[in-house]
């Protein structure tokens, strides 16, 4: 199998020596994300919900960009500064998962880059949607 690099302007570029996101037959493996704006080095805002929402909004886009989209994703990691603003992220979170949410883990760690409150990295497959573009958003995109 042969690896195809995922890239994007619809997410925030890589700070490092690392790829947004890798395509591997039928899998795609999102770099972590956190809530930066796309094309800037800001953070959708100072909260938990704000930045949870980027970066959901990020890994959409690596998503899109590599043939998949949210409703394909097989498991999530979080990685929280903060375990007590768990439910909050949860709720936004929730947002994008409305029905058979992926696998997850959530942990607490002592810091993540640019001082974001919240990173979120992601496993997804291909689409292989046989229904309409109502039923998933990336139904001919795939490369």
């Amino acid at each position: 199998m042969e690896k195809q690099i995922i890239a994007t302007d619809k997410a925030p570029a890589a700070i490092g020596p690392y790829s947004q996101g890798v395509r591997i037959g039928d899998l795609i493996y999102t770099a972590g994300q956190a809530g930066l704006v796309p094309g800037t080095k800001e953070f959708a805002g100072p909260d938990i919900e704000s930045q949870t929402r980027q970066t959901l909004e990020n890994i959409k886009a690596i998503l899109k960009a590599g043939g998949s989209c949210m409703k394909h994703v097989l498991k999530t990691t979080v990685f929280v500064m903060d375990l007590g603003e768990f439910a909050r992220m949860n709720a936004v979170y929730a947002e994008f998962f409305p029905e058979h949410p992926p696998a997850r883990s959530t942990v607490q760690v002592a810091a993540i880059p640019l001082g974001a409150r919240v990173e979120i990295e992601a496993v997804a497959e291909t689409c292989d949607c046989e229904g309409g573009e109502e039923e998933c958003c990336c139904k001919g995109v795939r490369p």
